[in-house]
């Protein structure tokens, strides 16, 4: 039988023709590059969010010849010279840039643009590749994403539980000892725990006569320890002995917990000059657990170090913690080991510490590579116009009771309710009208919370009054100003409009005055009655962001039916939702979203979209992000 080869004749044209840009060249970047060329794409950009600093080593792989890269070079320059020996005629360009949240920009983009997105991660074993189409899936933005944990400074400070707060807390303590002092990473004792319930002489009295008793001086950390000139007996017994002392006072504390165990530095020193020195595990020194005895000898070694890398900066200077600078790491790990037997926790090994306070995931290579096969195979997809056979694909550690591995999802709708791709997007804002700076709203609310980059905000009250103007200066006089000072009031709305972003968001306002301590807003489900319209008010008629016309999906036509089709994996049973798929949830219940490691955070302004595309070259780009 004769096969027609017109299809495939039209893919390959197809290939060589389109523009592809790749964001992110680490460890899934570099292998989905090698891939894109040898697949045949002749045009690709570039953009990496950063360029390494720390030596390690990146590879490019295939059958026969593995590439080794050293990432101290520019990331993208060695990308670009490893993949171009694969295919010499491939146009390839390079692009640095610094952006906060760039995978919520990058979503924006696309939408604005009506580019398919193929975005993808990985975290160790697992790993996931799903297809992003205006109109037609679900944005990046429509699921919620789970936010970085943090613990309250009382638990830090106070009762640490778990082995990562003595990490953060030793953390915490290099930056007061050796780098820039925050008063929020303070990590004496918390007399203002709320599970205290002393009352304020009480709380003197105790403070005072602990003063007395230990001749502790409540003072700058750092202040305390240039004193002394960084004695790492006098850091050692202050930390690990007066400091616990002062703790067992607060006995309220101890009612329900085992009360933390004081070290004395004189008789941990008895231990090392009888030699009971315990060390524990196997294997590489990393992977080792000391003894009490030998992280107290870490932690003065560690001390002195430090103290000798400060002097040299000169009066003034600061150290930053890295976890790739072995001073700063075994300080870190000396002090955390120290806290966690003093709370009755079991030690970590220098290894273990390191990838927690880092937030390490161990990169898989073989992980990088399925998952960068799976990128093209959904972009040959879109190629060939077959973009509602685009399916989400998890790659799992383990087979589900289907014995697979690769599972494919059908793609998500999107969400009437995203703030970004919904036909008219809307939220709700609870906060203090009297006590949030239009500062606060610009940065906390609109660019944090909001991935905004320059947003223009105008007050719906009838007069069309400018709150907030991305020109530079414009506004700057109310920034100091609080909401309240220009009339916005229980049910106020703000028209926002992020030009870089062809984004439009309508904020309503909700007036509060008892939000919980620490917190300046939140953001609620349901908007509230509106406010009474101003005479001469109009309402503005949104539109979906990214379009004018319309929210309608702007999909290429159907490839004709003879063509070959690209399977991923076999599925002999109905293909379940991506939304109702039995993944392995985060903390909260959202659905697992997995992030390269690569993508950093930074901020910078992106130059303004002069002109859109032009028609006919809108279904022939692919943003492929990992």
């Amino acid at each position: 039988a004769l096969i027609s080869k017109g299809p495939l004749i039209r893919l390959a044209d197809s290939l060589s023709a389109c523009r592809v840009l790749v964001v992110g060249a680490g460890g899934i970047g570099c292998e989905l590059l090698k891939n894109l060329v040898l697949t045949g794409f002749k045009n690709i950009e570039v953009v990496s969010l950063d360029v390494p600093n720390v030596l390690y080593t990146q590879y490019l792989d295939c059958v026969q010849h593995t590439l080794f890269v050293n990432l101290r070079l520019s990331v993208l320059q060695v990308a670009k010279e490893s993949v171009l020996q694969f295919c010499p005629t491939a146009n390839i360009t390079l692009t640095l840039f610094f952006l906060a949240a760039a995978r919520n920009h990058v979503n924006r983009m696309c939408l604005a643009a009506d580019i398919p997105l193929i975005e993808s991660g990985t975290a160790g074993y697992l790993g996931q590749v799903t297809v992003i189409k205006k109109g037609l899936t679900e944005c990046y933005e429509c699921q919620p994403k789970p936010t970085q944990k943090t613990f309250p400074g009382c638990t830090i400070r106070n009762t640490p539980s778990e082995p990562i707060h003595c990490i953060v807390w030793a953390k915490y303590l290099f930056n007061q000892l050796f780098g820039e002092e925050d008063a929020d990473q303070e990590v004496s004792p918390d007399t203002a725990d709320p599970e205290l319930s002393w009352n304020p002489a009480d709380t003197e009295a105790r403070a005072t006569a602990s003063d007395q008793d230990g001749d502790i001086k409540r003072v700058s950390t750092k202040d305390w320890a240039r004193s002394t000139g960084y004695d790492a007996v006098k850091l050692f017994n202050k930390l690990f002995k007066d400091d616990i002392q002062y703790l067992l006072t607060m006995d309220k504390l101890w009612k329900k917990r085992k009360a933390p165990l004081p070290l004395d530095w004189l008789e941990i020193q008895k231990l090392v000059h009888s030699s009971q020195r315990e060390v524990t595990g196997t294997g590489l020194k990393d992977q080792q657990v000391l003894g009490v005895a030998g992280y107290s000898q870490l932690f003065s070694r560690s001390v002195e170090t430090l103290r000798s890398m400060l002097a040299d900066k000169g009066d003034g200077a600061e150290l930053v913690w890295d976890k790739d600078d072995p001073p700063a790491m075994d300080f870190v790990t000396a002090a955390a080991n120290l806290r966690m037997h003093i709370f009755s926790m079991n030690m970590k090994s220098r290894f273990d510490i390191k990838s927690m306070a880092g937030n390490i995931i161990p990169a898989i290579a073989t992980t990088n590579a399925v998952i960068a096969g799976l990128i093209v195979l959904e972009a040959l997809k879109i190629l060939s116009g077959d973009v509602e056979q685009c399916r989400t694909i998890f790659l799992n550690k383990q087979p589900n009771p289907r014995k697979k591995l690769l599972v494919p999802c059908a793609l998500d709708p999107p969400s009437a309710n995203c703030y970004v791709c919904a036909s008219k997007p809307e939220v709700t804002v609870k906060l203090n009208v009297h006590k949030t700076l239009v500062l606060a709203l610009q940065d906390k609310i609109l660019k944090e919370k909001f991935g905004m980059v320059a947003p223009d905000v105008q007050i719906e009250d009838g007069k069309g009054t400018i709150l907030i103007s991305s020109e530079e200066g414009e506004t700057e006089a109310n920034n100091s100003k609080f909401l309240s000072d220009f009339g916005i009031r229980h049910g106020s709305r703000l028209q926002v409009d992020d030009f870089l972003q062809d984004y439009t968001l309508l904020v309503n306002v909700i007036h509060c005055e008892d939000l919980e301590k620490d917190v300046e807003f939140e953001v609620v489900g349901d908007a509230p009655d509106k406010a009474p319209t101003p005479p001469g008010a109009q309402e503005d008629k949104n539109v979906a962001n990214g379009n004018k016309d319309s929210a309608e999906p702007s999909t290429s036509s159907k490839a004709p039916a003879e063509q070959d089709d690209v399977l991923i994996v076999d599925s002999d049973e109905e293909e379940p939702s991506s939304s109702t798929m039995d993944v392995r949830m985060e903390s909260g219940g959202h659905k697992r979203k997995l992030h390269d490691a690569e993508t950093g955070e930074a901020s910078a302004k992106r130059q303004r979209l002069d002109q859109p595309l032009a028609a006919d070259e809108e279904d022939d780009d692919i943003i492929a992000l990992d």
